[in-house]
């Protein structure tokens, strides 16, 4: 590595670690990292070594979550949140829990995600770890048959939703344009034992989701910002009613005014918008209709 860059980088991390501590000044929970810092601390033993530095320019690829080739202000430096709520004492109050796997299975599916997550060379995660967790509570919770992912990148989100399709008899149909993404994705699928249950369908998504013709239970979207409102208008369709549709990247930076305004314009949806690590999803259930209930006029 140039010398040039080793010390550019060391001076980004110690940027993030000041503001983080200037943020979190009066703080005493555990405090979360900023989002160059979790970057580059790739096993997560809380230092950047020299090895992790050596792979920064992979590490840091994994902030870019709209895949643009760069890094935005809003990617680099989003609007930082200690976790946790404050109670009436003014004090944060600070939980955090780690996945526990049951079978040996599960443990397998952690295994791969847990290498992904540190070695540069699979692909950096194309969600943070919560927001993983997350995809999997919500598709085991409404016991979701078939999940549609829009953005399959390495397949680090997709393999949160395996965890979950396995417990509930469903699949996942998931769309990559790049054809390497997609190869990544298939080889991590076949090391998590989930290659049955996971179909990478590569190409264009805004023209091969036309092919669907299965309802869906849980619509991911996390590609192309902009194309969120041609993903919606083409597949909402076949969402249940019931389902769910999931959008990455929703913030004032990030996400298409146009998007938005479908997904809280509509009275046959109901949207709520959760500021998680960094990223922002924004969650919409696709309402159900009681018998005997009359439209509003």
């Amino acid at each position: 590595m140039k010398r040039g860059k080793l010390w550019f980088l060391i001076g980004v991390g110690a940027l993030a670690v000041a503001s983080v501590g200037r943020s979190l000044a009066q703080e005493r929970p555990r405090r979360a990292q900023h989002p160059v810092v979790a970057a580059l601390d790739t096993d997560k033993d809380g230092a950047i070594s020299e090895g992790e530095l050596n792979g920064a320019g992979e590490a840091l690829k994994g902030l870019d979550q709209n895949k643009d080739g760069k890094l935005s202000g809003e990617e680099i430096a989003p609007r930082f949140r200690p976790s946790g709520r404050r109670g009436r004492t003014g004090r944060v109050s600070s939980f955090d829990s780690t996945p526990m796997p049951k079978t040996e299975a599960e443990q397998r599916i952690l295994n791969v995600l847990g290498d992904m997550r540190r070695n540069p060379s699979r692909g950096m995660s194309n969600v943070p770890l919560e927001d993983g967790r997350l995809l999997r509570l919500l598709t085991e919770t409404v016991g979701a048959k078939h999940v549609v992912e829009i953005g399959t990148s390495n397949g680090y989100s997709a393999l949160w939703f395996c965890l979950a399709l396995r417990t509930t008899g469903g699949k996942l149909t998931t769309h990559e344009i790049d054809k390497r993404r997609a190869a990544m994705a298939r080889e991590n699928f076949k090391r998590a034992g989930v290659d049955a249950i996971a179909t990478v369908v590569e190409g264009d998504a805004h023209k091969e989701v036309t092919k669907l013709k299965e309802p869906i239970d849980i619509l991911f979207l996390d590609a192309d910002k902009q194309g969120y409102i041609d993903y919606l208008n083409k597949c909402l369709p076949l969402v249940k009613p019931g389902g769910l549709i999931v959008a990455h990247n929703i913030t004032q930076r990030m996400a298409d005014p146009r998007y938005v305004k479908a997904i809280t314009n509509n009275p046959e949806l109901e949207t709520v918008f959760l500021p998680t690590q960094g990223a922002g999803v924004s969650l919409t259930l696709k309402k159900r209709q009681a018998a005997g209930d009359r439209p509003l006029k």
